[in-house]
C-alpha cells in the first residue's frame, strides 16, 4: 500500500477491518527475556513481535486512549502466535508487525492474522506460508430433563452479536498445512468433542477460502526488500586491526554510528555485522571502514627488528608512538622506556617530536596490539636499527665501539 513502509496490507472481511505495517529493525532491538523466561521457555532473544491495537473510533466509541489493556495483550499474542511458526529462524532482522484495528465486528485478532501475513509477505520476508484465521461460533439447545445439549449450530466467521449471545467463540488460525494457534472462549461447563472437531473441520474449510482469497492479491513473499529498506552486511575485521577498527574507547565505532547511523555489533573474534537503515547508509559506513582498516605498512615490520618511533603524546603512563605516518599511535608504557623504573616519561627527558629506536615484538594475540619496547635496546647486544624512512641501517654494536673510541682519543 504505501512504498515508503517496509511493508503494509489492508484486510477488511465483513465489517471488520485492519491495517497492518511492517518495520524491520537490528537484531539489537530483539526483546531480551529475562532468566525466568528464558529458564522456562528456552528463548533468549524474541526477533518477531506483534502489536495489536484496538481504539475507540474502531467501534464507533469516543474514549480516552490509555495505555495497553489486557484484551489487546491477549489478542495481539494470539495473533503474534499464528504467524510466528511461518517467520524464518535465521532472518537477519527483528520483525515489529503492528495490527491496527480500524473497523470492528467480530474476530479481530483472526483479521490481524490474515493481514500480518499479507504485510510480511509485501515486505519480503521469506515465510513458509501465508497464514489466514477465522472464528468458528456455537449455539445450543439444552434440554432441560437431561441437562444435555439437544441441538446446536456452529456459525463460521462470526458477528459482534453472535459473539455475545453465543455459547463459544473458537479462534483458530494456520496455513494450508495445519492449525498453528488457536484459542477456544466457550461459556458452557462443556462441549462434547464432537462438536470441537466439527468445529475444526469447519475452520479449515473456511480457511482455506480465506487463503484463496489472499493469494489472488499476493501469493508469494516478494523476490527482493524495498529499497529504502535496512541492510545488513557482515565484515571480517583481522585480530591484528581490531584495535584500529574500534579506535581509542571505542572512539572510531562511536563516530561511524553517529555519522551514518549504523549499528555495529560483534559476532565473533573476527567478524562484527553491520546494520544499516538504508543502502546509502551502508554504502557511507563501507567507505568509512576501509578508510579505517586500509593497510599502510604494517606488512614491513619484522618479528625482533629495530624501528624509529615518534612521539605524538606523553601521558602518565607512558608515550604515545607512531613508527610510520598513518598508523595508530601505540602506547609505550613506563616499564618499556628504560632498564630504570620511572614514574612519568619526562623523567628521561622525552618530548613530543622526538624519535626513538624501539623493538618490535609482534602482535598481543588477545587485543592485537602491537608490542615494543625501548628498554631491551639500552643492552650491548648488537642489534640493527632499520628505519621506514630510508633504507640504511645502523649496527648498534659498531656505533657504540666508535663513540667509545673517540671518547678514548
Amino acid at each position: 500500500m504505501f512504498k515508503i513502509l517496509h511493508g503494509s496490507a489492508l484486510f477488511q472481511r465483513g465489517q471488520t477491518q485492519v491495517l497492518c505495517t511492517v518495520t524491520f529493525d537490528s537484531l539489537e532491538s530483539s526483546i531480551k527475556s529475562d532468566r525466568v523466561i528464558t529458564a522456562i521457555n528456552g528463548i533468549k532473544d524474541k526477533n518477531f513481535m506483534l502489536h495489536y491495537e484496538f481504539p475507540p473510533y474502531a467501534t464507533n466509541e469516543i474514549g480516552k486512549v490509555t495505555g495497553v489493556n489486557r484484551r489487546e495483550l491477549g489478542h495481539g499474542a494470539l495473533a503474534e502466535k499464528a504467524l510466528y511458526p511461518v517467520i524464518p529462524k535465521d532472518f537477519p532482522f527483528t520483525i515489529r508487525v503492528t495490527s491496527e484495528v480500524l473497523e470492528s465486528n467480530g474476530s479481530s485478532s483472526m483479521a490481524s492474522a490474515c493481514g500480518g501475513s499479507l504485510a510480511l509477505m509485501d515486505a519480503g520476508v521469506p515465510i513458509s506460508s501465508a497464514v489466514a484465521g477465522v472464528a468458528i461460533g456455537l449455539v445450543t439447545k439444552n434440554n432441560p430433563d437431561k441437562d444435555e445439549i439437544e441441538d446446536y449450530r456452529l456459525l463460521t466467521d462470526i458477528l459482534g452479536i453472535e459473539d455475545y449471545n453465543g455459547d463459544m467463540d473458537f479462534k483458530i488460525a494456520g496455513t494450508n498445512k495445519g492449525i498453528t494457534a488457536l484459542q477456544a472462549d466457550i461459556k458452557l461447563p462443556g462441549i462434547p468433542i464432537k462438536i470441537v472437531m466439527e468445529a475444526i473441520q469447519q475452520a479449515s474449510v473456511a480457511k482455506k477460502e480465506i487463503l484463496q482469497i489472499m493469494n489472488k492479491t499476493i501469493s508469494k513473499p516478494r523476490a527482493s526488500r524495498k529499497e529504502n529498506g535496512p541492510v545488513v552486511e557482515t565484515i571480517q575485521v583481522p585480530l591484528s586491526k581490531r584495535a584500529k577498527f574500534v579506535g581509542p574507547g571505542g572512539y572510531h565505532l562511536k563516530k561511524l554510528q553517529a555519522e551514518t547511523g549504523v549499528t555495529i555489533s560483534q559476532v565473533d573474534e573476527e567478524t562484527f555485522s553491520v546494520f544499516a537503515p538504508t543502502p546509502s547508509a551502508m554504502h557511507e559506513a563501507r567507505d568509512f571502514i576501509t578508510e579505517i582498516c586500509r593497510d599502510d605498512q604494517e606488512h614491513q615490520l619484522e618479528f625482533g627488528a629495530v624501528y624509529t618511533a615518534t612521539i605524538t603524546e606523553i601521558r602518565d603512563t607512558g608515550v604515545m608512538v607512531k613508527l610510520y605516518p598513518n598508523m595508530t599511535a601505540v602506547l609505550l608504557h613506563n616499564t618499556q622506556l628504560d632498564q630504570r623504573k620511572i614514574k612519568h616519561p619526562t623523567a628521561l627527558g622525552l618530548e613530543v617530536g622526538q624519535e626513538i629506536q624501539v623493538k618490535y615484538f609482534g602482535r598481543d594475540p588477545a587485543d592485537g596490539r602491537m608490542r615494543l619496547s625501548r628498554k631491551v635496546l639500552q643492552s650491548p647486544a648488537t642489534t640493527v636499527v632499520k628505519t621506514l624512512n630510508d633504507r640504511s641501517s645502523i649496527v648498534m654494536g659498531e656505533s657504540v665501539s666508535q663513540s667509545s673510541s673517540n671518547s678514548s682519543q
